[in-house]
């Protein structure tokens, strides 16, 4: 989403639109409230993502909670924000699903990390200081879920975990909406390894991440953001041979370069997913920073009749 959001060029007056001018704070950078202000660019990027053959898109809610809006003063706006966003994503799913009736597309409600960190202190004077509480963050994460279930999302995405205890606190807030509401919808967690040393920021190994989570009926557990996928695959390769449920993998389009962009073609970027296709470590293939239409169609054409990976019945139950 944000890949493509640079694309358009937009300036201030566009992410204020006519509901936001007397803004204190500079909004332009808070892609979430494109939703509000231009709708249009967000539904019409979901339309493209979908006309390249993707099956899940993910609402544009990534920094959707009222922890993250705190930086541009719009706390208020967040229930609304997140409902609106799974609304726009569910009309582009919709449109595409009537088209090819074989094929339905699904919407990934987008829950991102926050710009916080309950396990680590943003302070190195201080290492046993929090700069967020756990219960503030389910609270915080029980106010996105609410609105991306009333919007009409498919499952619940808690993606780009640096930090298993705040997914932990996104999972609490979910399952507590889930009880709440009297409606239960699939759970995909998608974890994030900061670097070579194969560990998340918090300090957890690939297998360590997919155990803390265990305890949770999750439909998958995977990697996605911050490495290629060359990168990323022994990492995915752990995942795949320790998970009792489906895996996905979503990385960058390669690594970026000196000025943070992102020049690893579709061609290229599919060659390097092909092992993970042809090893059959994942279920769910897709990409993150620097993924265009283009790289989810070369990716849709790679999976053509190939086999995702196997798990049985028995470790699905689990």
């Amino acid at each position: 989403m944000g890949t493509m959001i640079q694309r358009y060029d937009l300036n201030e007056d566009d992410f204020r639109g006519k509901r936001f001018t007397e803004s204190k704070k500079d909004l332009k950078g808070n892609n979430d409230l494109l939703s509000l202000t231009r709708p249009e660019i967000i539904l019409e990027i979901h339309e493209k993502y979908l006309k390249a053959g993707a099956d899940i898109i993910e609402t544009n809610t990534f920094s959707g909670t009222s922890i993250a809006q705190a930086d541009y003063g719009l706390e208020e706006v967040v229930y609304e924000l997140n409902k609106v966003s799974a609304e726009i994503a569910r009309k582009a799913a919709d449109k595409y699903t009537s088209l090819t009736l074989d094929k339905p597309r699904f919407v990934a409600g987008s829950v991102g990390p926050t710009n916080r960190t309950a396990s680590l202190s943003p302070d190195v004077n201080r290492p046993g200081f929090r700069s967020i509480s756990f219960d503030d963050l389910v609270s915080a994460y029980a106010e996105q879920v609410r609105g991306l279930i009333d919007g009409g999302a498919d499952l619940i995405l808690i993606e780009t975990v640096f930090d298993t205890l705040n997914a932990k606190a996104a999972l609490f807030a979910t399952l507590e909406v889930f009880d709440e509401k009297g409606k239960e919808l699939p759970i995909m967690v998608s974890g994030t390894i900061t670097d070579a040393s194969g560990r998340t920021l918090s300090g957890q190994t690939a297998e360590a991440f997919l155990i803390s989570l265990s305890h949770v009926p999750l439909l998958s557990i995977g990697l996605n953001c911050a490495l290629g996928a060359k990168q990323l695959r022994p990492y995915i390769e752990i995942l795949s041979k320790h998970s009792k449920v489906f895996t996905s993998a979503y990385p960058n389009a390669g690594l970026p370069n000196e000025f943070g962009e992102y020049d690893q073609g579709p061609q290229a970027m599919a060659k390097e997913v092909e092992s993970y296709v042809n090893d059959g470590l994942v279920n769910i293939l897709g990409g993150c920073c620097g993924t265009t239409p283009e790289h989810i169609k070369a990716m849709v054409e790679l999976v053509e009749g190939k086999r995702p990976r196997s798990i049985s019945k028995k470790e699905i139950a689990l």
